[in-house]
């Protein structure tokens, strides 16, 4: 009785796995065949990250950056802000302006650059920045465009954030709620790709 109950459970389950599966491969055919889905979107992001792979090719950064240089710029259009990034997120950087967190690559390098900043200074109207706006990072190995994709807001203890991406990107970073009170619980969260 119980091996016909298991027999049962389990055939139940491999249909509805089936089920659901056939039922995704069919939507995404059938939004291909209806002309819902842009194929030209995807080859254009594949054009963008052989782009952005060719400026790895060169070394951007002969000379690395020691704990608490200056090492750029951040250029937020939207907010018309001019932020000064400094190597290293400890207190000491972060008073002076953003942090580019040292275990991520330098800006325009293939992965991801993390800067930080704190809510009620630099990144005080970060909150207004949001998907397709642009952010300008100027180094001394050039200026670099990058484009927010995913506006997202996590725990203060989500790693997430700071894990390698196969293509040149720039994650910012800052405590959120904005007028939290104290130590915030999560954190708010800019993923954006180099576009030029």
């Amino acid at each position: 009785m119980v091996l016909l109950s298991f027999s049962i459970c389990i055939i139940t389950a491999g249909l509805w796995f089936s089920g659901t599966n056939g039922y995704k491969f069919l939507k995404g055919y059938l939004l291909f065949k209806t002309g819902n889905i842009n194929v030209y979107e995807e080859l254009d992001e594949t054009i963008e990250v052989v782009k952005a792979s060719k400026i790895e090719e060169q070394e951007l950064y002969p000379e690395r950056p020691r704990k608490g240089d200056m090492i750029g710029n951040l250029y937020i259009p939207k907010l018309d802000a001019n932020l000064p990034i400094f190597h290293g997120t400890d207190e000491d950087e972060l008073e002076k302006g953003v942090g580019h967190f040292m275990g991520s690559v330098l800006p325009g390098e293939n992965d991801n650059s993390v800067l930080s900043g704190h809510r009620d200074t630099v990144f005080r109207r970060l909150g207004e920045v949001g998907e397709n706006d642009l952010l300008i990072v100027t180094t001394s190995a050039g200026e670099f465009t990058y484009k927010v994709k995913r506006v997202r807001i996590v725990d203060e203890d989500d790693r997430t954030v700071i894990v390698p991406r196969p293509r040149p990107t720039l994650t910012l970073s800052t405590c959120y709620p904005f007028d939290f009170i104290g130590s915030a619980p999560e954190r708010y969260i800019l993923v954006a790709n180099l576009v030029k």
